[in-house]
Parts: structure tokens; sequence; C-alpha cells
């Protein structure tokens, strides 16, 4: 039975800016859901607020609206169009689902005509609502944890003296967990109740006996309308129960759940989302496995749009879960569909994989000081990586080091926690970093039955990580010339880099690099087939792993690589690697453009990321996709496999510009901006010495490398003063500091944490109004494709400042300085592609603050206020496919375009929420106006004064 033929125009509603709890995956699977609608010649209008994703660029959809996601915004659009059929409300996240259930609510969709495809109303209110969902789970037959609903503080303390301590808040209709939380003592009950009331719009909370120590894992299933449903994934989740599944480290496929239990709980989740109501399309159900024996399963949660998880299920088995659900939501069933990866086979199958994929998420505690660290209900990571490998052990490790944070895996570092009570502490308090405290803990010499009396994580996993520790204690007994191959191969083959060989036996990575290799100890490649290889697969997604050579009876040696080379130019392009404050999806935006410009230039692209939340990271979207961590060693394999033409590193922020030095040592091509060029600008010395040179002012500054110097430099620089660190994204580690005594203590604690680093001290120029230009430069003609003028004023970090687009004070004279200065340093750092200048403007004098030769953050931002897609004219610059005089620049914005950042505070209590150089939003939103006399203007301009009065 094919699709509905009624449907010829549909709304998609967007998840908007980024909060913990609601990151890109939301990106990904709106973007994934319009391409699908547009195959099957659907008209699309898409409503969301985000100017950073991919999802709202005018290629993506019929009409964007950059609105507000009001349900006011909703009834203009359904105004503007009243040729809209249906409303698709599941691909973005719960803010979508709320605004869907608040315009039924009111009316809305009956007003208009216009119906709810993939989910339906009576499913999101059941599923939402904690005491229906109970309820149902009752009438199906399904246990659930012993819980009670209670929209009152004296209700809720009735049922806390019923089922008595450990219990679990949960507020209702909220997102990313929050306002949940556990209370193990009566005296910290009443602020929890308190605060999950609030959280709750509809100040209503779940109070459910704590499982604590059960095990979790989450069901992605599809189900079309003839009640065909498959399992795409079963995820395990290596932590316990008690710990949100966007905090925990997870896993797939499963990997200690009894094939009875397994049975068991696939029934449970198809007769759930067969009961929660009649809808085709995507489903994410959550369960609680007893630890024991007998294995009892729980219901904890169904979901029924697509999630967190059904971006990583994509990722994991190469089934785009979007894309179908959007197909079912059409009235296709999944027998009719093909499987995207074999093209040969149907949508109605289920993934098997021969490979296992790791989860770990990532932290940002650093940028919000004095918050809890501590893990438990409530989300707090701010992204995701995911390692792909043979083993749990291999993968575990390749996600460890996809997570920039200067580790290089698990143990055989130096870095590692070594005071007993400290690792006794951080297992007991699941902290950010457990993931190797479990390491640090058996290295010490802890027994494994205590770590998992304390954890709870199965004694399975902990047995990895011990064989792991056995391996590098066996390793550490050699030097490099006597490393046996058989050891140094099982070394790669369990995930061990090259540094951290290179530290067990007390040598230089190249070394190991190059005993490997004369061993014939080489990475293969492997696609992500989504069927073990029971039928062939076309997509050319890989990872890589290490193969014991295979003998022929002729005696010839080889190992199998599934990636073959064309002889066609290539270019890679570096991805951002995992999400974070100051390295958002804003540059998985650029890096998609960059890799579909490349392709228009003729070039075969490769795309290397390990975030499984993004677009670029989309089987589709390149030539080839490796997933693979942005780690040099990785990144090093896949060139010298590839032999590409050259790399670009302009567009993935700072982790693919800290990868420059290393690929210019190596000899291989950065296209666009040099290296050199790259340095100067990051370097802060150097880049004053420049402006010197060039006659452009900038405030007085000096540069420290310890603590003497810079008390040194304050006699002559005048309090305030800013501290920098060089190499920094988000302004990590900046701080303005009045005094000696704070700026000795922030010199010690950034070179503490930045070992090495040379420190910027500049004047602070206080009260100041700051401005910011992007360019394109080709080394001859300079075009600017964007100014933007703050409503804060200097001091605070520009990603969490308000900006206008264009300029709204800033009179022709300051202007014009402004084009002067970025047109001179572009020039001189010899730029070929983008450039972001940042500037301080006092008494009418442009002052530059920094420089950085690279897609910035406010890129996407521009090119969506003006309608022009600068990103694909700067590759194309980068590449030396064109020059600036090419291109007919057309830009169109009638009024303003107002950058707002969002902040995620709410889930950190008690953090301090003061805005200064360091940046803390974790998105943004878009706001058009037509002139400054508008009221939401007006609103953010006074709040400048809250931080001039200073």
């Amino acid at each position: 039975m094919p699709k509905n033929n009624n449907l010829k125009s549909i709304l998609i509603i967007g998840s908007g800016p980024i909060v913990i709890g609601q990151a890109c995956e939301f990106d990904y699977s709106g973007t994934q859901s319009l391409r699908s609608l547009r195959e099957d010649g659907i008209e699309t209008i898409l409503i969301n607020s985000n100017p950073a994703t991919i999802m709202t660029d005018p290629s993506m959809a019929d009409h964007v609206y950059l609105k507000p996601l009001t349900t006011k915004s909703i009834i203009e659009i359904l105004e503007a169009h009243p040729n809209i059929d249906a409303v698709l409300p599941t691909m973005g996240g719960q803010t979508a689902l709320n605004l869907c259930i608040e315009a039924d609510d009111k009316g809305i969709w009956e007003d208009y005509n216009v119906k709810l495809i993939g989910v339906d109303i009576d499913a999101i209110n059941i599923t939402e609502d904690r005491e229906q969902f109970k309820q149902l789970m009752g009438r199906i037959g399904i246990p659930v944890a012993p819980a009670k609903t209670v929209t009152s503080y004296l209700q809720g303390k009735e049922v806390a003296q019923e089922f008595g301590f450990p219990l679990v808040i949960r507020a209702s209709f909220t997102l990313g967990g929050s306002g949940a939380g556990f209370v193990h003592k009566a005296e910290d009950f009443d602020e929890m109740l308190t605060r999950g009331l609030e959280a709750s719009p509809i100040h209503e909370v779940l109070i459910d006996k704590a499982l604590l120590g059960w095990k979790e894992y989450e069901l992605e299933l599809l189900r079309d309308k003839n009640d065909n449903v498959v399992i795409i994934c079963t995820i395990e989740n290596m932590d316990p129960m008690g710990i949100h599944t966007g905090d925990s480290i997870t896993v797939a496929p499963a990997m200690t759940l009894s094939d009875s239990a397994f049975q068991r709980m696939r029934d449970l989740a198809i007769k759930m989302m067969r009961s929660i109501g009649d809808f085709a399309g995507g489903c994410n159900v959550q369960f609680a496995v007893s630890p024991d024996e007998k294995e009892e399963i729980y219901a904890i949660e169904i979901n029924p749009r697509v999630s967190r998880s059904s971006a990583l299920a994509s990722k994991a088995t190469g089934y785009p879960i979007a894309k179908v659900a959007t197909k079912l939501a059409l009235g296709y069933t999944l027998d009719e569909l093909d499987n995207q990866i074999t093209q040969s086979t149907s949508a109605l199958f289920e993934p098997s994989l021969d490979y296992v994929i790791v989860k770990i998420p990532r932290w940002n505690f650093d940028k919000f000081e004095g918050s809890d660290r501590t893990l438990g209900l409530q989300m707090k990571a701010v992204g995701e990586v995911m390692g792909i490998g043979r083993s749990f052990q291999e993968a575990l490790h390749k996600a460890t080091q996809s997570l920039e944070i200067k580790r290089n895996g698990l143990g055989a570092d130096g870095k590692g926690y070594t005071k007993y009570e400290e690792i006794i502490e951080k297992l007991t308090y699941a902290s950010w970093d457990r993931v190797f405290v479990i390491y640090d803990a058996i290295q010490a010499g802890i027994p494994l039955s205590r770590i998992h009396d304390i954890t709870k994580i199965d004694m399975w996993f902990l047995k990895q990580y011990e064989e792991l520790y056995m391996l590098e204690k066996e390793i550490s007994n050699y030097d490099i010339n006597s490393l046996p191959k058989d050891l140094m191969l099982e070394a790669k083959q369990k995930g061990f880099a090259d540094r951290q060989i290179a530290y067990m036996v007390k040598c230089l990575e190249s070394e190991v690099y190059n005993k490997r290799s004369e061993q014939n100890i080489n990475r293969v490649y492997k696609l992500v087939d989504t069927c073990a290889a029971e039928f062939k697969a076309e997509t050319p997604y890989y990872y890589s792993t290490f193969e014991a050579e295979i003998e022929t009876a002729d005696g010839n040696k080889y190992t199998s690589n599934e990636s073959v080379v064309t002889d066609r130019k290539k270019i890679v392009v570096l991805g951002s690697g995992p999400n974070r404050i100051g390295q958002g999806i804003e540059f998985d935006y650029s890096c998609v453009h960059g890799v579909l410009a490349a392709s228009e230039c003729g070039y075969e692209t490769i795309m290397i990321n390990c975030n499984p939340e993004t677009v670029s990271t989309d089987f589709d979207v390149a030539d080839k996709l490796y997933f693979e961590p942005v780690f040099w060693e990785h990144i090093y394999d896949i060139i010298r496999h590839e032999k590409p033409e050259g790399v670009i590193v302009q567009l993935g922020g700072q982790t693919a510009l800290k990868l420059a030095e290393k690929l210019e040592r190596y000899g291989i091509k950065i296209m666009g901006t040099s290296f050199e060029a790259l340095d100067l600008a990051e370097d802060r010395g150097s880049f004053s010495t420049l402006l010197q040179n060039n006659d452009i002012p900038y405030p007085e500054f000096g540069t420290a490398e310890n603590a003497e110097e810079a008390l040194k430099l304050a006699d002559q620089l005048d309090f305030p003063i800013l501290v920098r660190p060089s190499y920094v994204l988000g302004g990590q580690g900046m701080k303005i500091v009045i005094n000696k005594q704070e700026l000795e203590e922030t010199v010690v604690d950034l070179l503490r944490k930045i070992p090495n680093n040379k420190l910027l001290l500049d004047h602070y120029l206080d009260g100041a109004i700051e401005a910011e230009a992007d360019a394109i430069c080709d080394g001859e003609d300079v075009y600017i494709i964007g100014i933007m003028e703050h409503i804060e004023p200097c001091g605070i970090h520009s990603g969490d400042s308000n900006a206008l687009l264009p300029p709204f004070t800033l009179g022709d004279l300051v202007l014009q300085q402004i084009k002067d200065h970025t047109r001179k340093i572009a020039l001189a750092l010899n730029t070929v592609g983008l450039i972001n200048i940042q500037f301080a403007i006092k008494d009418d004098k442009v002052y530059i603050i920094e420089a950085n030769p690279r897609a910035s953050r406010t890129v996407p931002f521009i090119a969506k206020a003006y309608k022009e897609p600068y990103v694909n004219y700067a590759t194309k610059v980068m590449l030396g496919d064109k020059k600036i005089k090419d291109f007919s620049f057309n830009p169109q914005l009638d009024g303003y375009a107002i950058k707002q950042p969002v902040f995620s505070f709410e889930k950190f209590h008690k953090v301090n929420k003061q805005l200064g150089p360091e940046m803390k939003s974790t998105g943004e939103s878009i706001l058009f106006i037509k002139d400054l006399k508008d009221d939401d203007f007006y609103n953010l301009y006074t709040r400048r004064k809250m931080y001039l009065s200073k």
C-alpha cells in the first residue's frame, strides 16, 4: 500500500537553540527528514529559530522560517501557507512535541485543517504524563517501578512516607531530565520536590522507588501503518540506573543481556509501542533489568519520536531511522522501502552488527564554576563521541581518544589518579571522568569485586578493563626493539594508541609507528554495513581496525581492506569532533558546506569525524565517511591510505586547527590559509607584533610565560588586565583581573591547566563597544560578509553576547576603520578562505582584540541573515577554484538580525551565572526585527547598562 497521496505540503517543527538535553541530534534527524520528504516531491515548510544548523539552510526546505517556536509563529505560517496538509513534530525533540501539544490545545491544527503525522496527541500525552503511562503499563501487564504522581507538596510528603528512601523525583513534560533527581535522605526531600514541581510545566512530578544498581537498556523501534515493527538497535548503558542516559557510557549491541531476557525485552517493547496510539513512525523505549539471574524487566519510559539515542543508533547501524520514520509517517510500509545500505533488500529488516560501538558523553564543567560535577538523573553533557571497533575494548579506546580532553586513551599516559581515597570517592559519586577512573582503580590494585560493589557496573565490563591493564603491564616489560609482533598487534587490536605504547616502552610515538609499519601491522578499513556482510553493502561509511595477516596456500600474506581507493582527485575535510561550549554545531554546518562545495569543484570528498549527533557524519553527505577520532594517528593513516590533494582545516573549529602543525610537519598540504598564518594568528605575541608593523591599534599588551613575568608586565599595563592563553576556543581560561593578587592566582592556575602556554596580557578597555567582522580573502581581494555589533560591552565573550547585524550605533568613521583593519589583517596574514576579527571601540577608535583565520561561530548566522552561501564561496576560494571577483554577492536583509545566546544554567544549581570573557552559552537563536523601535531589541539594549555600571 503506497504513501498517502493527499499529503502534498508538510510543516516540520525544529528543535530550536541547542541546550543541554537537546543538541544537534535533532538537526541531524530534521535534515534527514526534510531530504526524505523532498524525494517524494512534497513541499516542505520548516520552522526553527536556530541559525547555526544545516537544517535551517535555505537549500534544505522549500520555505524556511527562522522564527521563535511559539503558537503565534505557527499561526503566521499557516496563514501564509493555507495549502499545508500535515505537521510532522517528531523530528524536533521535546520542544517540537510540546509546541505541537500547545497548538492542539488551542485548536490551531483543527482551525487550519492540518493533520498530525508520525505520532498522535494521545501517544504524546500518555508517554509524557507519568501517571497515564503507569496506568497504561498496568493495563497491558508490563511491570514498572512502584511510583505515584503528585501535584502538591503535601501529596509528595505522604508518598515519601509510604515508599521510604532512596526515591527518584521526575518532573512531567521536561527535557534532559530537568527537575529530576535522587533523594537519599529525608532532609533533601523538600528542596528536590519543590524543584521538580517548579520544573514541570504542569507542576506535576512522579515519585518512584529508586532502582539503584539495576542495568539500563534502550531499544530503537520503527512501526508502519500495517503494524510491522522492527527493532533497529539495542543499546546497553555501561552505567547502571541512576545516571541519565545522555550522561551514560553506552554500548551497542547489548553485551551482558542473556538471549532469553533480550527476547522478553523485545516483546515488551513491541507491545508498548503498539499500545500507545495508532501511528506510524519511530519510538525509543527504556528498560531497567535486575542485576541477578532472574533478570526482571521494568519499563522506564517510551518516547514516540526520534531521540538522542536514535541518532546514535542510526550511526551505529547505518540504518537511517529519521529518513525511514518520515517515509512511514507518509503512509509507506517497511517492506516497500529500500534498505539504504545494501540498496537491494527492503527496510523491513533488523540490522545485525559485526562490530561494537561505544558512546561517551562530553562535558564542560570547567565553564560552570561551582557546579556539582557528580552525575545523576539530570543530564549535564554538552555533546558526545562514538567509537567503532571490532571489540568493546577497541571501541572504548577509540571513543576515549575522540573526547579531546588531552588523554590518549585509557591509562598509559601518566595522567591517571593514584591516590586510593580520591579514586574511591570518584567511583562512589559518579564523576564525568569515571571511564578513566575505573582503569586507575584497577591499576591501583583495587579488586574488581570492590569496584563492582561501588559502581554496580557489570562485571563483564570491568573484566574487559582488567584485560587492558594486564596487557599494558606485560608490554611495559619490553623496550621498542624487543617488543614482540604478537603483543604489538594485540595492543593495536585492543585500541591502544601509538602514543600509549610509546609511553609503555619509553620511546617516541614515531618509533612505535615505524616499528609496527616494519612489522606490517597496519590499519585496515571496514564498511559499516548493517547486515554483518550477509548482503553486499554499497555505502562508503568506514571504521578502522587491525587484523592478523591471512596466509594463502601459495604463501601470500594479506589483510582485508574494504576501503577501495579511487584515482579521482580527493579532498579531506576534518570535522570538529564532539560538541562543546565554544565549538558547537555551527562548525558542523561549515564542514558540510565545505564537503558539498569541494564536490561541486569535482573532488572526491572525504569526511573524518567522530560525532554521532551531526549531519557531517550522515552516510551520504561526503563521498566517503571515516567515522574515526579526529586524533593524529587515525588521520595520518587515512591520509596515507587515500593520498588526497590536501586537507581542509579551516572549517572544523579548534579541533581541526590544532592538527595543522602536524600536517605541515609531515608535508601534507593544507588547503587555503597556510599553517604559518594560522599559527601567527593563534600566537598572541606574534600577532600583536604584526598589528604593530601594520600600524593597527590594539590594547597595550605583553606576553608572559610565568607569574613573575606577568607581575612585571602589570606595572606597565595598568589594571584592569585581560589574561588570555594561546590556542584555545570559546574564551577558555580568559579572565579580567583588577589587582596583582588576582593576576598571580589566575596565571598560576592557567599554567597548571595548560602547561607551557604563552599568555597574553592586555589592558582591558573598560566600557568599550565590541564588534566583529567575518570576511573571505583570496590572498588579493577581501570581501567582508558581515559586521556585527554586540549589545553587551567588551569583556563579555562574543559567543555570550547578543549581536546585531548590521551594526546599529557605529558611525561611518568607525565602520570605515573596521573595514580597513579587516582588509589589512586578512592580507597581512595571507588568508585564503575565511577570517573572523574582533574589535573594541572606544572614543571612536577601533582596537583589535583578536583574529581567527578560520570559520567562526557567526558565519552560519550571517549566511542565514543575508541568504548567501558564504561557506560554499570560501571553500571554492580555499581550493583555488575561484577568486572573490568570480562571485556576484547580493546580501538581502530588511531591517536587522539579532543573534541571541541561549544558556543551560538550569542544569547547574548554585553555579556562577555571571557572564565574562569565558563563553558559557550552549546555543543561539536568530531574531529578525524591522527597526530599533522593536520591543525585543529595547529589552535587550537596556540590559547593557547592567554591565556598564561596574
